[in-house]
């Protein structure tokens, strides 16, 4: 049987909704009184008309508008007349009928919503047209899961250029209202974190938590622990939350949870690390197997603690955009979401069906899409960057902002760019050699001596550069790196060698 007699294509012979009486009506009041074009110029379009004669009216009247200029019946006849098009729009009399066709000015803004919603209806049809195509083989580059994606993004795009009337002003005094209410959750939280917590006391006094909405950037040079610091912050922020779930109640669960998209590790390697960081147990050790009872009981007992954290891992390799957004929003229906980690966006890819030109744009994409995340979402998302190599060229090797690959979208859509920096790393580089001294002893042995002291005072040692932070100072905090458990934590400065 012909696919095209199928049943399943039997809505292609009813007519697509419209709803032309709205269309004539609102036309008719935009040319009665311009000042109705108000209530429905932030959301209407002359391609959502259903009668593309009732777009090209809609278009003059809103040029003519937005210009400053009379637009009714008279001037609109003059337009038309010069530019040879009277009679495809109807004429003189099509003009006079929708002066007639008019119920009542007030009602422009309903006319307009009914236009509007017909449109969509329309687009939906086309949407599940496509659907059908796809699945019927007409894209033979997309297989199942693929068009699951397409349909999702295509979805999503559809809401975002149809949600009619959504966003616009805030009254200053609303918007004032939301700011003491974040100042008041700051004081009732001591006073340093208004946000959602990092785990890490000196990060929390910086950058008083993490905001909603916020894209925040974590960069570094492989080597340096990005993720090892990703993973405290997640921590972090899952063990606080699940703490305000059991302060009245033992047994409380927590209201929202951590989303981890782990690109470059498997969920099994991320949760042997999170272990192997409570634990205090080397990850090397665990994965050879080269522990005793005491610290395999050990490690048995600390993985039922955190059983229960509110984290949730996601390691599908070089997942989409449209697909993590999909993720999140599913998540959020059905656990809640306080945070979004994604380790790391170079190895993301932009929503199906985009095809960029180049890298920088499909990483400029990815970071607006991630913004794009934070803001739908309202959660802060924390999303983890390589440095290029040009670092490596440098003599002093602190990352800058111009390090960043594609750095330019990166910089541009981040609220916060952070840098993890270990000055140990490249020291243990530069470890003096022999050969280069010529049987000088002495000489060897005083190089030997100097690089000793500078590992000794960069042993256990990290910096969190903050290079950019939109609602916060700027600077270097220091931070203790253990690195045979990947584990970052606190510095107590008065102890230490950056005490000043």
């Amino acid at each position: 049987m012909n696919t095209i007699d199928s049943p399943l294509f039997g809505l292609s012979h009813r007519l697509p909704p419209s709803n032309l009486q709205a269309e004539q009506a609102l036309l008719g009041a935009l040319l009665a009184n311009n000042k109705a074009y108000e209530r429905v110029s932030e959301f209407l379009a002359p391609e959502h008309f259903a009668d593309p004669i009732h777009g090209r009216i809609y278009q003059a009247i809103s040029r003519r508008v937005e210009a400053g200029q009379l637009a009714d019946a008279v001037t609109l006849k003059a337009e038309f007349e010069h530019a040879g098009i009277l009679e495809e729009v109807g004429g003189t009399a099509y003009l006079t009928q929708l002066l007639t066709a008019m119920v009542g000015i007030i009602n422009a803004g309903d006319y307009g919503r009914a236009v509007h919603d017909t449109w969509l209806r329309r687009q939906l049809i086309d949407v599940g047209e496509q659907v059908v195509n796809n699945a019927f083989g007409a894209d033979a580059e997309l297989d199942g899961p693929k068009q699951i994606e397409f349909a999702e993004q295509t979805l999503f795009q559809l809401a975002a250029e149809g949600g009619g009337t959504k966003g616009g002003f805030v009254s200053f005094e609303r918007a004032l209202t939301d700011a003491i209410l974040g100042a008041e959750r700051a004081f009732r939280q001591s006073g340093t974190v208004s946000g959602l917590t990092t785990g890490l006391r000196d990060v929390d006094s910086k950058m008083g938590g993490m905001h909603s909405s916020d894209l925040l950037i974590l960069a570094g040079r492989p080597g340096m622990g990005k993720t090892a610091l990703a993973t405290k912050i997640a921590f972090g922020a899952a063990k606080a939350l699940q703490a305000e779930a059991r302060r009245d109640d033992p047994n409380g669960v927590a209201k929202a949870s951590v989303a981890i998209f782990s690109l470059e590790m498997s969920s099994e390697q991320l949760a042997t690390r999170l272990l192997s960081e409570e634990a205090r147990i080397s990850g090397d050790r665990i994965r050879r197997g080269d522990i005793g009872q005491k610290d395999f009981d050990k490690f048995v007992q600390v993985s039922r603690e955190i059983a229960s954290l509110p984290i949730q891992i996601d390691d599908t390799p070089a997942i989409t955009m449209s697909a993590l957004r999909t993720r999140c929003r599913r998540l959020k229906r059905t656990k809640g979401l306080a945070l979004v980690v994604v380790d790391y966006l170079q190895l993301m890819r932009p929503a199906a069906g985009t095809k960029p030109e180049n890298r920088v744009l499909e990483i400029s994409m990815i970071t607006q899409g991630l913004k794009a995340l934070a803001k739908e979402m309202e959660v802060p998302v924390l999303a983890l960057s390589q440095l290029s190599r040009q670092v490596e060229n440098r003599e002093d090797k602190r990352p800058q902002l111009s390090d960043l690959r594609e750095s330019g979208s990166i910089e541009q859509d981040a609220d916060a760019v952070m840098f993890v920096y270990r000055d140990e790393y490249y020291l243990e580089q530069k470890m003096p050699k022999e050969v280069g001294f010529e049987g000088s002893a002495e000489k060897f042995n005083a190089a030997m001596d100097d690089w000793q002291q500078r590992m000794s005072k960069a042993h256990n040692r990290a910096d969190l550069i903050i290079a950019k932070q939109r609602h916060g100072p700027t600077g270097t905090i220091p931070l203790l790196f253990e690195g045979e458990f990947t584990r970052f934590g606190d510095i107590d400065l008065v102890h230490s060698d950056y005490a000043v």
